[in-house]
Order: C-alpha cells, then structure tokens, then sequence
C-alpha cells in the first residue's frame, strides 16, 4: 500500500530497539518515511509504528523477517519499496553479536554472524539499488571499530563487519554515481545484551579507560550520524567512527 509517496523512504533492518529504533525516530522526526524491520520484536516494532503515525499518519510501516532466510530478501525488498512506493534510503543496521572463542565456534554461529552482518546487507543492497538509483539514494551500513581492530574472543564477528567494511568501500564505486554508500563505526553507545555478552563492572571499567572522551556514546549520536550522512551528498565510500575516540587505543581485550 503506497502512502504519503512525496515524502522520502527510509528501510532501517533491525529497528524495534536500541540504536535501530532512535534512527528510526530521527530519520522520521526529519521528515522521512520510515519502514521499521523486526524479526522476533513484532511487539516493539508495532509500538514504534503507532507512536511514529499518531505523529505524522501514515509515515511509519513494519516488515517482519528473519534476514539469515535468504529465501526472504527479494520479497522483503519489494515489501519496503511497496510501503511508500519509492525508496531514497537504506540503513543496513540489523547485526548478530556475540563471543566466537577459537576452539568453540560452529558454523552455525559463523552462519548467524556472517549472514546478518554481510550476507543480508548485501544481497538487499543488490536487490534494492535499482529503486535507490532512482532517486538519487544511499546506503549507509552500521560497520564496527571492532571491523578494523579486533575484539579479543569475537573472532568471527570481527571478521564479519570487516568483510561489511569493504563491501562499504567495494559498492561505493559501484554504485556512483547514482547511489552514495558509506558506513558508521559506532564503539561504546549501549552495553550489550546480557544474552548476548555479559560484562562486569571490571569489563565496562576497563571498556572505559580505552576511550578518550570518558563516556559512553548515547543512540542519538548514532542516528545523527545516519541523517548527517544521508544528507551529504559529497560524502561516499567513506566510515566514520562515532566512539569517543576509543579507535585510537590499542586492540581491545574487553
């Protein structure tokens, strides 16, 4: 269903929470048209949708899909273009994250890391360019500090948004000059999930000591830099390290 097809679109993967949601609610309070994707955050990403429409109606649509389901993507692309009828903006943000220790990691956890850090983010590029061409769009993928120095134990989730990193850099040139790429770097904005990684009070300390700033980063620093970018029509190619100055330190081991 085509609604509110003046304004531009923005597609946001993994927008119910955290840093995904508060770039959904900056892009939208911009003017954009925003498609909300969940997976398993029908519930969050619904509750967004209405305070989203309640604000502006009809500027706010939801996509539920599981992106490791590569039998997903085409449709999944046609859905978010269908939402507005058009399509300026892609915001490969969805990202699996937890520790791959040498000696215990599957490949299933190689799968679920590469698949949603890389995989998905590419072949939805793929499939969603033509539409971004037409209006002169951008890709912005949500890279790593972590892409170029690595996290001691998250061996394959480094190697994963390294692998993003030069996708960023690789599509960049493909794509001009129709459609600019490039990538946000965040380091320490929101601790992780506990089911994800669990960090003690020692861990965050020591996470702390290595950024200069002293502070963590907030989600609005990130999704102020995701619509900096999509409104800098000069800039491509290029990642920029939202972390305190954390990426000036030496390789992390918490």
């Amino acid at each position: 269903m085509i609604k509110n097809s003046a304004a531009a679109a923005a597609f946001i993967t993994g927008s119910a929470k955290r840093l995904g949601r508060q770039t959904a609610i900056t892009l939208h309070s911009a003017g954009y048209n925003v498609i909300i994707h969940c997976n398993v955050s029908r519930q969050a990403a619904d509750d967004l949708a209405q305070q989203l429409n309640a604000q502006r109606a009809n500027s706010a649509a939801v996509l539920q899909a599981d992106l490791l389901d590569e039998h997903r993507w085409a449709s999944l692309a046609d859905e978010a273009v269908n939402c507005f009828g058009r399509l300026d903006l892609l915001v490969n943000n969805a990202s699996s994250f937890f520790p791959t220790p040498l000696g215990q990691a599957t490949v299933h956890q190689w799968q679920d890391l590469f698949g949603s850090n890389v995989k998905a983010p590419y072949f939805l590029s793929q499939a969603l360019a033509p539409h971004l061409a037409k209006q002169q769009g951008a890709i912005i993928n949500m890279v790593d500090i972590h892409a170029d120095k690595p996290l001691s134990g998250h061996s394959l989730y480094c190697m994963a948004k390294a692998a993003l990193l030069m996708m960023t850099k690789s599509l960049a040139l493909e794509l001009a000059p129709t459609i600019r790429v490039n990538g946000i770097a965040p380091g320490a904005i929101l601790w992780p999930p506990e089911q994800s990684v669990q960090l003690n009070e020692q861990d965050k300390a020591a996470i702390m000591r290595q950024i200069p700033l002293k502070q963590l980063g907030s989600p609005e620093d990130i999704a102020n830099t995701v619509l900096f970018l999509a409104r800098s029509p000069y800039i491509t190619g290029q990642i920029l390290a939202v972390d305190g100055g954390r990426s000036l330190s030496s390789t992390s081991k918490a």
